[in-house]
C-alpha cells in the first residue's frame, strides 16, 4: 500500500467574513498525481498554500510524513535578494541535493543562470521558478498554473519532465490536455467543500456532471417531502387534533436542508454580437513576405481565408505569430507579395495581455466606453449592470477600478467590453488565460455558434482541437505551413509538435569549482524604455493618418490636368506625397522592430 504522504483535515479559512473553506479535506500518498480543479475564487491556490505552510487554517489538521520534502511553485515567484537566476535557483536546493541538476534544467529550459532576475520576462520568470521548484527532486511537487507563460515547446517539455518524474504532486491548471496527460486523482472544490473522485481529470467533467445532476434530483425530492410534509400539518386527521411533535420536527428539518442548501453557481452567459455578414473572401495572401533586417519573419506565404473559416496560428514565442495576424487583418503591409482583404468587414480583437486595460478605469466604464449606463448588444440596450452579471460580476463592482480585479476577473472584463461590438472577424490573441474551465467551455460553445470567421493564437491544444477547422504552423526561417483540422490533426500529419525557435547557443554553465575563475558580469537584459513604448503605442495611429494623407494626394495628382491649371499646387502635392511615402516606409520599419523587440522580450526564450 502506498504512504501517505500529506494529509490535510477539516480545514476551515474564511476571507472577509465569507467563508472560502468549510471543512475541506485533501490526501496525497505515493505515486499520486492529483489535479485541483474548481471555479476561480472557490480556493484552490489557497488550498495549495496552506499544504505548502504558507497560510494558516483558522481551523483543521495537517499531516505531513516525517522526512519528506515540498516544494510550491508560486504563480508569481519572487526573485528579492537574488543577483542572477542560478542564485535564486540554487538557493531552493537542500543539503544533499545535486547543483548540477539545477544547471542542467536551466540549460534544457533556454536559460544560462547569469540572468538578471528583475529584467526577467513573465516566460523566463515561469521557467526560472520551475527550475528551482523541480531540480531537487522533492517528495512533493505543489504546482500552482504551472504553464502560465509558456509556449507550447516549453509545455509539452514540462508534460514530459513530470510524466517521468516519481514526485507526487498536486496540480492547478486551466490546461486540459496537461491535466489529462498527467493526472490520475482529482479534488474538485466546490461552494467551499471538496469532493475526491479517485482518477484523472480525463474522467472529471462526465463524473461532475453526474454528482450536479444527483444533486438536482435530491433537491427535488427534498421539495416534493416538504410539499408532504405541510400537506399533513395543514390537513392530516392528526392534525386536527393533536399535532404530532415528531413530523413537525421533521418539517423544521426539511425545511432548514432546503435554505441551507447551496445552489450550483451561477454560469457566464456568453452572447456576442453578430455584425452584418461579410463578403465570401476575407483574406487571400500571395507570395507574402516580411522581413525585419536579415531575419524572415514570413517568407512566400500563400494563404485564403473564406467567411467562416477558424484558422490557429501556432508556433513558439519569438516565432512572429502576431506580426501575421496584424498582417492578415492588415495593420501592417508585407514587404513584397499581395494581399487582398474582403469586404465589409468588421474586426473585433480580444487580446486577453489585458495591455488595453486601464488600472484606474471603473468596470462599468470599460464596458460602456465611459458612455451612459447601458451596453447594446444585438441591438438590444441593457443595463450595465445586468450585462455585468452575465459575466459574474456583482452589481457593486460596477463602480470597482480595474486595478484590483483578479486575473480571471480581467480575462472577463475583456470579453464583456469585446463580445458586446459587433463583429464578423473575431481575432482571438490568447483568450484562454486566467479562464477557468467552466468559462472556457462557454466560450468555446460560443464560438461555435459563431457566424462570422475566426483568427486564433493559443497555446491551449485543446482549445485548438475544440475549435480551429485549419491549422497554421511555424515551419522555421519565416515559413508557415497549413494543415487541415486543429492541433492533434496537424501533429498527426506533419508527425511532431512545435519546437522551440532556434536562438543564439549559450555557453554552457561550468560545474562550480573552488578554482573556477568567476564568470563575466552578464550584460543587461534588454527593455524597452518609455520612449519606445509610446511610440509602439501612437505608430499605427501615425501610420494610418500618412495612408489618409497618402490616398488624398494621389486623389489630387490624378487630376490629368492639374499641372497645366496649377503648377504650384502640383509641386506641392508631389513632394508631399514623396515626403509621406518616405515616413510612412520609416514609420513601418520602427513599428516592426519595436514590434519584434516587444515580442522577443515578452517570449519565454
Amino acid at each position: 500500500m502506498a504512504q501517505l504522504l500529506l494529509n490535510l483535515n477539516d480545514i476551515t479559512l474564511t476571507f472577509g467574513g465569507r467563508p472560502l473553506l468549510e471543512g475541506v479535506g485533501l490526501m496525497l500518498s505515493e505515486g499520486e498525481k492529483l489535479c485541483l480543479v474548481g471555479r476561480n475564487g472557490t480556493g484552490k491556490s489557497t488550498l495549495l498554500k496552506i499544504a505548502a505552510g504558507l497560510i494558516e487554517p483558522d481551523s483543521g489538521e495537517i499531516f505531513i510524513q516525517p522526512g519528506t520534502t515540498v516544494r510550491y511553485l508560486p504563480q508569481e515567484p519572487d526573485f528579492s535578494g537574488y543577483a542572477t537566476v542560478l542564485d535564486y535557483v540554487e538557493a531552493g536546493l537542500g543539503p544533499t541535493d545535486d547543483p548540477y541538476l539545477a544547471r542542467l534544467l536551466l540549460q534544457e529550459l533556454g536559460l544560462d543562470g547569469s540572468e538578471d532576475p528583475a529584467r526577467l520576462s513573465g516566460g523566463e520568470a515561469r521557467r526560472a521558478s520551475l527550475a528551482r521548484t523541480l531540480a531537487p527532486g522533492p517528495d512533493i511537487l505543489l504546482l500552482d498554473e504551472p504553464t502560465n507563460h509558456l509556449d507550447l515547446p516549453a509545455i509539452e517539455w514540462l508534460e514530459n519532465r513530470l510524466a517521468a518524474t516519481r514526485s507526487a504532486m498536486i496540480l492547478i491548471s486551466h490546461d486540459r490536455r496537461f491535466l489529462e496527460a498527467l493526472t490520475n486523482r482529482t479534488l474538485w472544490l466546490d461552494r467551499g467543500a471538496a469532493r475526491r473522485l479517485d482518477r484523472g481529470f480525463a474522467d472529471f467533467e462526465a463524473w461532475r456532471d453526474q454528482v450536479l445532476e444527483e444533486e438536482e434530483t435530491a433537491q427535488a425530492l427534498l421539495a416534493k417531502r416538504i410539499e408532504t410534509e405541510e400537506h399533513w400539518m395543514r390537513y392530516g386527521v392528526t392534525a386536527r387534533r393533536k399535532r404530532n411533535m415528531r413530523r413537525v420536527a421533521l418539517l423544521q428539518s426539511l425545511r432548514k436542508e432546503r435554505k441551507e442548501h447551496v445552489g450550483k453557481l451561477g454560469g457566464v452567459k456568453l452572447e456576442t454580437s453578430t455584425g452584418q455578414a461579410s463578403g465570401r473572401l476575407v483574406a487571400e495572401l500571395e507570395a507574402v513576405e516580411k522581413s525585419y533586417g536579415t531575419r524572415s519573419i514570413v517568407s512566400r506565404l500563400n494563404l485564403l481565408l473564406l467567411r467562416g473559416d477558424r484558422l490557429a496560428i501556432v508556433g513558439p514565442n519569438g516565432a512572429g505569430k502576431t506580426t501575421l495576424l496584424k498582417l492578415i487583418t492588415g495593420e501592417i503591409e508585407p514587404d513584397s507579395g499581395t494581399i487582398k482583404r474582403g469586404t465589409n468587414l468588421q474586426t473585433v480583437m480580444i487580446d486577453q495581455s489585458r495591455q488595453s486595460l486601464r488600472p484606474d478605469d471603473l468596470v462599468a466604464d470599460v464596458i460602456t466606453s465611459g458612455r451612459g449606463s447601458s451596453v447594446t448588444v444585438n441591438g438590444q440596450n441593457k443595463h450595465v449592470v445586468s450585462y455585468m452579471k452575465d459575466f459574474l460580476f456583482r452589481p457593486e463592482q460596477a463602480r470597482t477600478p480595474v486595478s484590483v480585479l483578479s486575473g480571471g476577473e480581467r480575462a472577463r472584463l475583456i470579453l464583456a467590453r469585446e463580445l458586446a461590438k459587433p463583429s464578423n472577424l473575431l481575432v482571438l490573441d490568447e483568450p484562454t488565460n486566467d479562464l477557468d474551465m467552466e468559462t472556457l467551455d462557454l466560450l468555446e460553445e460560443m464560438l461555435t455558434d459563431y457566424q462570422g470567421t475566426i483568427l486564433l493564437v493559443s497555446h491551449d491544444r485543446d482549445f485548438i482541437d475544440r475549435l480551429a477547422t485549419s491549422t497554421l504552423m511555424y515551419e522555421g526561417d519565416g515559413r508557415w505551413v497549413e494543415y487541415a483540422g486543429g492541433y492533434s490533426d496537424m501533429l498527426a500529419q506533419r508527425g511532431a509538435g512545435v519546437a522551440a525557435r532556434k536562438i543564439e547557443a549559450k555557453p554552457r554553465i561550468a560545474a562550480a569549482r573552488p578554482d573556477a575563475p568567476a564568470p563575466a558580469a552578464a550584460s543587461p537584459k534588454r527593455k524597452l524604455s518609455f520612449k519606445e513604448k509610446h511610440a509602439l503605442e501612437t505608430l499605427p495611429a501615425r501610420l494610418k493618418q500618412l495612408e489618409k494623407e497618402i490616398a488624398e494626394l494621389t486623389g489630387v495628382l490624378s487630376d490629368a490636368g492639374l499641372f497645366q491649371k496649377d503648377p504650384k499646387r502640383f509641386a506641392e502635392a508631389s513632394a508631399r506625397l514623396a515626403a509621406c511615402q518616405a515616413e510612412k516606409n520609416t514609420a513601418e520599419d520602427q513599428w516592426l522592430e519595436l514590434e519584434l523587440l516587444r515580442e522577443e522580450i515578452e517570449s519565454a526564450q
